[in-house]
């Protein structure tokens, strides 16, 4: 599963193309976003992924979201945080 990493500086414009692409070619993909700023501007890139996707082409895939949470190592420190994971509807969320 491929994960795209979102930052508070992210173009949610960018980052939506990057979702729909993935979601197009793979099915499925996991986003990454670490603090207030980047989780609004994730929920704003899925959105408009969500838009992207419908216009496509294939109209049989639509972008189901869900909320995900993680933690990890981090110059010996334990970090913890929070994402999306977006599949498609042929494609299942994990």
């Amino acid at each position: 599963m491929k994960v795209l990493k979102v930052a508070s500086r992210s173009n949610p414009n960018s980052a939506a193309g990057a979702i729909a692409r993935v979601l197009e070619q793979d099915g499925v993909v996991e986003i990454h976003a670490i603090g207030a700023g980047a989780v609004n501007q994730t929920v704003k890139a899925v959105v408009i992924a969500h838009h992207l996707v419908k216009k496509s082409e294939d109209t049989s895939i639509k972008v189901i979201s869900g909320p995900g949470s993680w933690s990890f190592q981090l110059q010996e420190m334990r970090k913890q945080g929070s994402g999306l994971s977006s599949g498609s509807n042929s494609y299942p969320l994990p």
